[in-house]
């Protein structure tokens, strides 16, 4: 259970804050061992509320797990500032301290942002505003969209860029930046599909992103400016690997019916899709999905590469990206939009996936007898080439046996 202190004093000459039930928008602010970051972050953030920000809020602090002074730091803010609450949970985990502090707040309007505050606050307003309207259900800050400005370094930048292709190709999202540490909900939408959530790390974001999308929600994009914190202590490969667990768990608990979203609003009207039958817009459409493919293989190559030897980081990333590929290419490529037949195109479509692990085996372990220690970006040339030829195998094996059309039950 967590424990919790909300502190609130007057003084004269500084506007008060919203006594708690009275904020329209509730911020909370995930921290584990952020002692460096806490006390001029929020202090930053509480004057900009009270400074330039239109609406009463209030800003909850959500400790999971600090072994460091984060926690005393946390309280005394609590003492200090109006409108500044604080909430400890012992189990670390950025997602359930979200839900654990959204799902107290009688706000209107939920929001959380990183302890870092990466994102320049003046995008608060945009983010919040068409909440608060009722134009908007789900807003998220993006650094992916065009109008937005970013500084970090290239090889986040790239992990950012496929994760969400990976996401796209996968579960068919269309939100643009599932990682951006900035984001709100509405109250009601939250009291939905909080409960549907499981993950309590990382991958909550996506995790609730994807159900609200799913349910036909509307979900706001605000491009925003963002700087990255050097200093940022999260494990890349980790979180990575965590990351496609959850994609793989929310994936089959889609298809299974397991995870069942309640529809609370209209779906958005879809463009009907392309004939699914010529040649040449297949493989338009399968070219598409290779390329989005060929980039979450790569990410997941090099995340699991550091922990798992050469050929067994290939079969992972292949085998994953291979599933994934075949479920993307069934719906958008050939057209097959009926559950009917769908694990049995998967089974034909891992025999293809067994021929591209055997060409892409053999030319890994051609380069390893050739140059016993090679670099790394020379086993990725390597293994790219080679994917490239199993992609047209594959293709052609789409095309002619796994979603020929005729086949009893492959209802389009």
């Amino acid at each position: 259970m967590p424990t919790t202190e909300s502190i609130s004093r007057t003084r004269p000459a500084v506007p008060a804050g919203p006594p708690p039930g009275t904020a329209q928008v509730e911020i909370v602010v995930p921290v584990r061992n952020e002692e460096r970051h806490l006390r001029p972050s929020v202090r930053r953030l509480r004057g900009y509320l009270d400074d330039a920000f239109p609406f009463p809020a209030r800003v909850t602090i959500a400790d999971n797990g600090s072994s460091d002074g984060t926690w005393a730091q946390a309280r005394a803010l609590a003492a200090e500032l109006p409108g500044v609450h604080a909430v400890r949970l012992d189990r670390p985990g950025r997602g359930g301290a979200l839900r654990a502090a959204w799902s107290a707040s009688p706000a209107r309007v939920y929001a959380y942002m990183d302890v870092d505050l990466s994102t320049d606050l003046d995008a608060l307003l945009p983010l919040v505003a068409p909440l608060l309207s009722g134009h908007s259900d789900v807003a998220i800050g993006t650094r992916l969209a065009r109008g937005a400005r970013v500084i970090r370094g290239p090889k986040r930048e790239v992990i950012s860029r496929c994760y969400n292709l990976l996401l796209h190709a996968s579960l068919g999202t269309r939100f643009s930046d599932a990682q951006c540490g900035f984001k709100a909900i509405r109250a009601d939408a939250a009291s939905a599909l909080l409960p549907l959530t499981t993950d309590t790390g990382w991958f909550f974001d996506t995790e609730l992103l994807v159900l609200a999308e799913r349910a036909g929600l509307r979900i706001h994009e605000v491009p925003v400016d963002w700087v990255d914190d050097l200093d940022s202590r999260v494990n890349v490969a980790a979180t990575a690997v965590a990351d496609l667990r959850g994609i793989a768990r929310v994936r089959a608990g889609l298809a299974r019916g397991t995870i069942r979203v309640p529809a609370l609003r209209s779906p958005r009207l879809q463009a009907p899709a392309a004939p699914a039958g010529r040649l040449g817009g297949q493989l338009a459409r399968f070219a598409v999905v290779g390329v989005a493919s060929t980039a979450a293989y790569v990410l997941l190559y090099l995340a699991l590469r550091s922990v798992l030897p050469a050929l067994a980081a290939n079969a992972v990333s292949l085998l994953l990206t291979a599933v994934a590929n075949t479920a993307v290419n069934r719906r958008v490529t050939f057209g097959i939009r009926a559950r009917r037949q769908a694990g049995r195109h998967q089974a034909r479509g891992l025999i293809a996936f067994g021929i591209g692990l055997a060409l892409t085996s053999a030319a890994l372990a051609a380069l390893h007898a050739v140059s016993p220690q090679p670099g790394r970006a020379a086993e990725l040339a390597v293994l790219i080439a080679a994917s490239l030829t199993a992609t047209l195998v594959r293709f052609g094996l789409y095309r002619g046996w796994v979603f020929r059309p005729g086949h009893r039950g492959d209802a389009r």
